[in-house]
C-alpha cells in the first residue's frame, strides 16, 4: 500500500555529456529516468517512503526502461497502463557550465497524452497520506487535463493532502493566457501550493514573495500554505492565519545540472510532512534535497537517501 501519489509523464532523457555544446552539435548523451512527477516519486521513495506513480506507457523500448527504472527506485506501478497505440516520450537536454540547460522534447501526441482516466477509479486511497500534483500533466493534453480534473476530484473525496507546483511549461500551452488561467483555477484546489519567483511574475504579476503568497492563499479556500522558493535564497513560506517564516537556502560548492531541483525540494517537503515534522522544519529539508539536487548531472540522480541527507544536514549545520 502506498502512503504517496503523483501522476505525470515520465520520459526517456538523453543528457548531453558535451559541455556547452549545442544540441545539434553534441554526439555524446547518457540515458535518464525524467519528467518532473516521476522526479518527485523517485525522491519520496529514496526517502524511505512508499510512492506509487500513476501514468501511461508506450509498449516500446523507452515504456520498457522507465518500467526497469521505476522498479530500481521502488516505485509503485500498479496504476501504469501500457499501449501499443501511442510511443513514450523522450527528450533531449544539453549540458552547460552556467545557467539552465536547453531541452528540446519529443512528446506530442504520446502514451501519457492519451490517459485514460478509468485508470483512476482503480486506485486504493486507504493508505495515501499525500498527494503531488504539477501543471505539467494537464498540460499535455485535454485528456490529460480531464483526468488530472478527476483526479483532484477523487483526492478531495478521500480526503488527501495536495501539493500543486506550478512548473510551468509555456511550450506545452496553446498560449501564455491559457496557461495562466488553467493553473491558477488547479492551484485553487491544492493545500500546499509551491510557486517559484519567476513563476509567480508570470501567474500573478509579481516577483514578491508575499504578494505571491497572499494572491494564492486567496486563490482558493482549499489552500491553507504557500511555499514560493526563492532559488539559492531558500524559501520563502506564509499561512492562512499570517503566519510568515523564510528559510535559508544552502550554499554549494558546484552546480553541475539545475534541473530537478524543484522537483526535489517537493520530495523533501512531502516525505517530511508526511512524517509529521514541523512546516519549517520540512523546509530545511526541501531546501537540502534541492541543494542536492544541482549537484548531479541527471534530473533525480542526486536526491538523498536518508542517511545522506543526515550527513549533508549535519555537515551544513
Amino acid at each position: 500500500m502506498s502512503e504517496f501519489l503523483t501522476i505525470g509523464e515520465p520520459i526517456a532523457l538523453f543528457g548531453s555529456k558535451d559541455v556547452d555544446k549545442s544540441l545539434k552539435d553534441a554526439v555524446h548523451f547518457q540515458k535518464f529516468l525524467a519528467g518532473a512527477e516521476v522526479n518527485v516519486a523517485v525522491g519520496v521513495s529514496r526517502l524511505g517512503h512508499r510512492a506509487e506513480y500513476i501514468t501511461r506507457l508506450g509498449k516500446d523500448p523507452f515504456g520498457d526502461f522507465i518500467i526497469d527504472q521505476l522498479a530500481e527506485n521502488h516505485i509503485g506501478t500498479d496504476y501504469i497502463d501500457e499501449t501499443s497505440e501511442y510511443w513514450t516520450a523522450f527528450q533531449l537536454k544539453d549540458r552547460v557550465s552556467q545557467g539552465d540547460p536547453s531541452i528540446f522534447y519529443f512528446r506530442k501526441g504520446s502514451a501519457a497524452a492519451h490517459f485514460d482516466k478509468k485508470m483512476l477509479d482503480k486506485i486504493d486511497f486507504s493508505e495515501v497520506k499525500m498527494a503531488h500534483l504539477s501543471g505539467i500533466f494537464p498540460a499535455i493534453s485535454k485528456q490529460a487535463l480531464e483526468a488530472f480534473r478527476y483526479l483532484v476530484q477523487l483526492l478531495e473525496e478521500n480526503r488527501i493532502r495536495t501539493t500543486f507546483d506550478p512548473n510551468l511549461r509555456p511550450q506545452l500551452w496553446a498560449s501564455t493566457e491559457e496557461m495562466v488561467t488553467t493553473i491558477n483555477q488547479l492551484a485553487s484546489q491544492a493545500e500546499i501550493i509551491l510557486p517559484g519567483i519567476n513563476e509567480g511574475e508570470i501567474l500573478m504579476g509579481s516577483r514578491d514573495p508575499e504578494a505571491i503568497a497572499d494572491f494564492y492563499l486567496a486563490n482558493g479556500e482549499a489552500t491553507q500554505t504557500v511555499i514560493v522558493k526563492l532559488g539559492t535564497a531558500g524559501a520563502y513560506v506564509k499561512q492562512k492565519d499570517g503566519h510568515t517564516f523564510t528559510v535559508p537556502g544552502f550554499k554549494v560548492e558546484k552546480v553541475v545540472d539545475t534541473v530537478g531541483a524543484g522537483d526535489g525540494f517537493a520530495a523533501g517537503l512531502v516525505t517530511a510532512l508526511m512524517e509529521e515534522k514541523p512546516l519549517e522544519e520540512a523546509v530545511l529539508r526541501a531546501n537540502a534535497v534541492g541543494a542536492l539536487a544541482v549537484q548531479s548531472p541527471g534530473d533525480n540522480d542526486g536526491y538523498p537517501t536518508p542517511e545522506q541527507l543526515a550527513a549533508f544536514l549535519k555537515k551544513h549545520s
